[in-house]
């Protein structure tokens, strides 16, 4: 899998992020516990581990997504140094998070837009029905059954991703034709 810039991964949704970390992150077979710091370890110790752990993301080719994700889910505090996720410790985190907090707010609320995700997933349906050959197969009324039944799937996801952007442009105020 490609590497996936800090951009990219902002404008990325939850899902593809969480797909690019669970197919390429380097750490997929280390002990996640590597990762976080143990109850009432050393503070000399937990630096040794953390500077190990901020190693193996610094060549991981999905370091941003991963880092993308934590933001997204909170992850860690100013005043805590106890975790490393995408690259960067707890208070890192929480900085970053505190820097972006505008934009992390608009990322989370699209992460949540089902109604959007919905219109992504009939609009590649769409796509593919509209580009694949019918069955030429039973002779001429075979492919006309096959065509028409194109023709319809078609149809039924064109009224589909209609109905969704027109209910989504009403709810923001947009004027339509009528």
């Amino acid at each position: 899998m490609p590497s996936m810039t800090p951009e990219q991964a902002r404008r990325a949704r939850r899902q593809a992020l969480r797909s690019a970390v669970d197919t390429a992150a380097v750490c997929t077979g280390i002990d996640p516990g590597a990762f976080f710091r143990e109850d009432g370890e050393q503070q000399i110790v937990w630096q040794a581990r953390r500077a190990d752990a901020m190693r193996v993301c610094a060549g991981c080719p999905v370091r941003a997504a991963c880092e993308e994700l934590a933001l997204r889910d909170g992850d860690g505090r100013s005043d805590v140094d106890d975790m490393v996720r995408g690259g960067l410790t707890g208070p890192d985190l929480a900085a970053a998070r505190d820097q972006q907090s505008g934009r992390l707010t608009a990322a989370v609320a699209a992460d949540r837009d089902t109604e959007g995700r919905r219109l992504d997933e009939l609009t590649a349906q769409l796509q593919r029905a509209a580009v694949k050959n019918p069955d030429k197969t039973g002779g001429h009324r075979g492919a006309s059954r096959a065509q028409a039944a194109q023709n319809e799937e078609v149809r039924s996801l064109a009224d589909q991703i209609r109905g969704i952007r027109t209910a989504r442009r009403a709810r923001a105020g947009w004027r339509t034709a009528a």
